[in-house]
């Protein structure tokens, strides 16, 4: 019977192909757990601006006298600078790889839309983080900054409350996390898939129950403070 045998050159090629796609996978789950914690803080809006600078502040303090004022923030933007630069690369270098691969009809119109959905979804998501660090961490800008004849830009739960009381930033918000659901419903499902968490019919129906779970989870929880704050609820 006969024997295929791969060249050393499409073993290296899938080995690479592999080691990208659980650096996606392993980066993808660091984000989850980041999107987590940075979306219980934002619910702190909920209980008033004495609870939320509390919180916003003792971010800061963390760990203190260990770490210095601000190290444990220092150490987070660190790994998910870290994370978001091998996240973009290899799905950049897999983007190349699928679009020079040759592919049969029926599997090409498969996963297209999913395909096109990450991808360009992706996108999306990485020009909103960076807008959204201009906006509340970098620079603290808002088209409403002197609400009320008052600067905003220096407490954080004010600068929160001006900000989505203007509609199209709310609507911006809005439209990157209808592009996280869709993102984070595929992607934790693909990472556990990468882990090799679903080998069985069983595992694969967990594995997608959890990615549609996790991604409501944080996208409502994202939502919940900007919208409250839109219909006047939080002021």
């Amino acid at each position: 019977m006969p024997t295929t045998t791969l060249s050393p050159r499409t073993t290296t090629a899938r080995s690479t192909t592999i080691a990208l796609k659980l650096l996606m996978a392993v980066t993808g789950l660091v984000f989850v757990g980041y999107l987590l914690l940075h979306m219980y803080g934002n619910l702190k809006a909920l209980s008033g601006e004495e609870s939320f600078n509390g919180y916003a502040e003792h971010l800061r303090t963390f760990g203190e006298p260990m770490l210095p004022y601000g190290g444990l923030l220092w150490i987070v933007r660190l790994v998910l600078l870290l994370s978001i630069v091998g996240h973009v690369y290899a799905a950049f270098a897999l983007w190349s790889r699928a679009g020079s691969a040759r592919r049969t009809k029926y599997a090409a119109m498969k996963t297209a839309a999913t395909t096109k959905w990450m991808r360009w979804g992706g996108v999306f998501l990485l020009l909103f983080i960076v807008w959204h660090l201009i906006h509340f961490t970098i620079v603290k800008v808002s088209p409403n900054a002197d609400k009320q004849g008052i600067d905003v830009t220096a407490n954080p739960y004010q600068l929160v409350v001006a900000s989505f009381e203007v509609w199209w930033m709310t609507l911006i918000y809005v439209a990157a996390m209808v592009a996280l659901f869709m993102h984070l419903m595929h992607g934790v499902f693909s990472a556990q898939q990468t882990l090799g968490w679903t080998s069985t019919p069983k595992a694969r129906t967990r594995a997608r129950g959890l990615g549609v779970g996790l991604a409501a989870l944080i996208v409502v929880g994202f939502l919940i403070p900007p919208l409250s704050i839109a219909f006047g609820l939080i002021d």
